[in-house]
């Protein structure tokens, strides 16, 4: 089996450590999440690991002939088209098709020899073991997964957005489907489609995998394990991630009350010490203290950071925060949003979702009134005060220290600033750093807190848990909760929607439907409408279609031709794909067979025998017979 082992690895930067100690294994079929706040070190480990950093301690054994994909962040790409990109991957798979070629050619023309039947039948195998011989269907499907179209393939991958040259660096560690997987936030930019479609792909991952991510709703399905990388130490933890946090919270009760034992016994000692120093017992005190030098003294646990921080009052809005009235947004004849109706009554919390490029962005510009929409209305409620945070963070000034954007825009003495800001996890020295030095997450930490303490009573938040580590969108998280006002909230973060939403808005294709609950009532809500639309459909194949009438679906969100559309799409989406992905290896594996059959009976040698070329016919023929099998199967699962 092959495995990674980590050796007690340490790395500092100067006298700052980052991490020591560091041990721990991937193994085939380990799912392991690395996890930590920011500044951890983490995307540091995983680059010392793969040896793109060097190593201050430690080492890293793992097996030579191991193959390794690595998606890292901020990657920049080429001229080349996106086609031309992904192919890279595929370099010593085409080499091999090559050599192949070249073999075949050859044996056409001349007697093959001992030598040159076992270089064709290695040829043969090592392709087949690097998935050669599937790999533009591995491929399609890899690209088609992460949401691009025929279309995009010829485009220049450096003409793409930073998300999707993300998820073209993601796709180039996926394809080749190597025997360990390194994936640092593989989740950033993807949308809850494609979410879920690598949820599904990683789930029947047979390789080993050490995924950095915040995303809790995504390491909950995915991880079968977690290493916590936090004050330069590594603690390993078996499960998901839900049965970390309980592991870890259990953990940190055991080491508090250790701890308070040991500071009571150290008390009680110097006490002893400090009574009979000097007296008839002054021995025993010696003895005592050289006790207590011995003592390895262990360090005061380091508790979660709950939430200190009061909203300031925000006065009553009316009940009708937000109408959209037959709204539209686009251009010309095509908007992007038409024809939406909504309402947001005081005290919701919306969470809109959908996927990329569905107008959710355009539809909060047009609310907060920097799009203007082509047609229907957008009225604000009386007494309705508009907080807003956007993806720039625009209102924020780079020449300022920390701690005078609190100052100079609340009027806050220094104490009262610095305060609010602990709660929000800006800690000593970290309020003197200039705004402009910050990081993506310290900004957007910044900007939700100045949002926060402005007393607005309705908060519209676009992408905010966007670079926020856990501890920080837990902190955000329970901000939201206590928050008597209304929010309308743009994320991709499943995670977060649970515990912050209570309702939730799908805009798709220009159109909205409402659920009124979370994101799980949601998934729950669309997976009895497929249950139900799968009998009907069922029913519908059974019966005439004068029958069709008595077939009745209670949820109301589609038409029935809406939605028999969308149960023919999305249920058992994730099934169909594995299957096809199974047809299609087998394909390749046997049309592979057809051609060293082909090769064979080419042969002179063969040809004079006549047993051999009956036996190479009968399992051509055989073998035809299965691929005509698959291609029909083939064509059923791709209709």
């Amino acid at each position: 089996m092959e495995r990674i082992r980590m050796i007690g690895l340490g790395k500092s930067f100067g006298v700052r450590q980052v991490f020591s100690n560091v041990s721990f294994e991937i193994k085939e079929g380990d799912r392991l999440a690395l996890v930590g706040p920011n500044g951890a070190g983490k995307s540091t480990l995983v680059k010392c690991i793969l040896g793109y950093e060097d190593l201050d301690e430690g080492n890293v054994v793992k097996s030579p002939v191991a193959s390794i994909g690595y998606l890292q962040q901020d990657v920049n790409l080429g001229d080349d088209s996106l086609a031309t990109e992904i192919e890279k991957a595929w370099t010593d798979v085409h080499a091999l098709e090559e050599q192949l070629k070249e073999l075949t050619t050859r044996l056409e023309t001349e007697e093959a020899s001992e030598s040159d039947l076992q270089r064709l039948d290695y040829l043969q195998n090592r392709l087949e073991w690097l998935g050669g011989y599937d790999y533009e269907q591995k491929t399609k499907r890899i690209i088609y997964g992460l949401g691009f179209t025929d279309e995009d393939l010829d485009k220049p991958a450096s003409a793409f957005s930073g998300g999707q040259k993300t998820r073209i660096n993601l796709a180039k560690a996926l394809v080749r489907r190597p025997d360990f997987l390194f994936l640092d936030e593989p989740t950033n930019h993807l949308d809850m489609d494609m979410l879920e479609w690598l949820e599904g792909y990683l789930s029947a991952y047979h390789g080993g995998i050490l995924i950095v991510s915040h995303d809790r709703y995504f390491l909950d399905r995915i991880v079968t394990g977690v290493v916590e990388l936090d004050n330069h130490k590594a603690t390993t933890y078996r499960g998901n991630y839900s049965r970390y946090i309980q592991q870890r919270d259990e953990r940190l009760k055991a080491d508090m009350v250790a701890y308070e034992k040991q500071q009571e016994y150290i008390k009680k000692t110097e006490a002893y010490i400090d009574k009979y120093r000097a007296g008839i017992k002054s021995k025993m005190a010696r003895g005592r203290q050289s006790q207590l030098n011995r003592l390895e003294r262990l360090d005061a646990p380091v508790t979660s950071h709950h939430l200190q921080f009061s909203f300031p009052p925000a006065a009553m809005s009316a009940d009708k925060v937000l109408v959209l009235d037959h709204l539209s947004v686009g251009y010309g004849e095509n908007p992007i949003i038409d024809d939406i109706s909504l309402v947001v009554r005081r005290g919701e919390s919306v969470a809109l979702i959908g996927p990329n490029g569905a107008g959710k962005s355009t539809l909060v510009k047009t609310i907060v009134g920097e799009l203007f929409p082509e047609n229907g209305h957008v009225d604000i409620g009386n007494r309705v005060q508009v907080g807003y945070f956007s993806q720039e963070h625009e209102e924020l000034h780079d020449s300022w220290q920390v701690v005078e954007e609190v100052m100079n825009h609340f009027n806050y003495t220094e104490e009262k600033a610095r305060n609010v800001l602990g709660s929000f996890l800006f800690k000593g020295d970290d309020v003197f750093k200039l705004v402009g030095d910050l990081s993506g997450g310290e900004r957007a930490r910044l900007a939700l807190l100045k949002l926060f303490l402005q007393g607005d009573n309705f908060l519209i938040l676009d992408e905010p848990t966007n670079h926020l580590d856990i501890p920080t969108r837990e902190i955000v998280e329970e901000a939201l909760q206590q928050f008597e006002g209304t929010c309308f909230i743009i994320s991709h973060d499943r995670y977060f929607l649970d515990q912050v939403s209570t309702k939730t808005i799908v805009l798709d294709d220009g159109k909205i439907t409402e659920y009124l609950g979370n994101y799980s009532y949601y998934k729950e809500k669309l997976k009895e409408q497929e249950d139900l639309l799968a009998i009907a459909n069922e029913q519908n194949l059974e019966n005439s279609v004068s029958d069709n009438k008595h077939t009745s679906i209670n949820e109301p969100i589609l038409s029935v031709e809406e939605s028999t559309e969308a149960s023919q799409k999305k249920p058992n989406a994730y099934m169909i794909e594995k299957q096809l992905a199974e047809v299609e290896s087998e394909i390749a594996r046997l049309e592979a067979t057809m051609k060293m059959y082909e090769v064979q009976l080419a042969n002179p040698v063969v040809q004079q025998d006549l047993d051999e070329m009956s036996k190479i016919s009968i399992q051509i023929e055989s073998t035809q017979s299965e691929l005509d099998a698959l291609y029909e199967k083939w064509e059923r699962l791709s209709e």
